[in-house]
């Protein structure tokens, strides 16, 4: 792996929260409430399974009894979403994953405690979707593991929303990636996390490998200060 945790440092910084983009606005907890009550209406599971794909896999923050490596077919990873906060500014966006159509992903099922379900999905809400209306949006798919079929909740891009970047050149990607940060830190940070994660669970994305040795290629190439080039 060409991205390394030093490289990651020469770029790493806390820019201020902007606060939500100009046309969205901040959930309220009713508003959350009632996205875990249409979801739990679409489809209320005895075992509630959650396919992790990005930060949810080395940052869950949820409790956990069970993990299953897993494919959910007809989706892939794609950095897709462009952010103005979190890991980017207005001035300079950062690109997150999302699951997008076509193709097929690798990831991991977390199967979650069988108890307060409505509160377990809240939880997953505020960490998951901020913008209002929002472009990460969570819906049940279907996804493969060695023990069989499973229904998983996921969190997928939403073409129409205003956040929606579409299928990015991979150059593209990775020089935003090596340049954008916001409040929660850097967008390499994220990245190597993610890869890194990826890696340690026998999970090898091409389109993130390549990815990664993109941006570590650039943070060298930009020098010891992590100045752009």
């Amino acid at each position: 792996m060409a991205l390394t945790a030093e490289l990651v440092s020469r770029v790493e910084r806390v820019e201020p929260d902007p606060g939500p983009e100009p046309g969205t606005s901040e959930h309220t907890d009713a508003q959350y409430d009632e996205l875990v009550d249409q979801l739990l209406s679409d489809y209320r599971p005895e075992t509630l399974w959650v396919f992790a794909y990005g930060s949810l896999i080395w940052n869950p923050e949820f409790a956990h009894v069970e993990q299953r490596l897993a494919t959910a077919p007809g989706w892939h990873r794609s950095f897709c979403l462009k952010l103005t906060r979190w890991r980017g500014t207005p001035d300079l966006p950062a690109l997150m994953l999302a699951l997008d159509r076509g193709g097929s992903c690798n990831g991991i099922a977390y199967r979650l405690p069988d108890e307060d379900h409505f509160g377990q999905l809240g939880q997953l809400m505020r960490r998951e979707i901020d913008a209002n209306p929002p472009t990460n949006v969570p819906c049940w798919i279907n996804i493969r593991t060695k023990e069989g079929p499973l229904r998983a909740l996921a969190f997928v891009a939403a073409p129409g929303g205003r956040a929606y970047a579409g299928r990015l050149p991979l150059e593209e990607v990775a020089d935003t990636l090596a340049r954008a940060a916001g409040h929660w830190g850097s967008s390499a940070q994220y990245l190597f996390r993610t890869v890194s994660m990826l890696e340690q669970s026998g999970i090898r994305d091409r389109n993130l490998w390549r990815i990664q040795d993109l941006v570590a290629r650039q943070i060298m190439a930009s020098g010891p200060s992590g100045d752009p080039a």
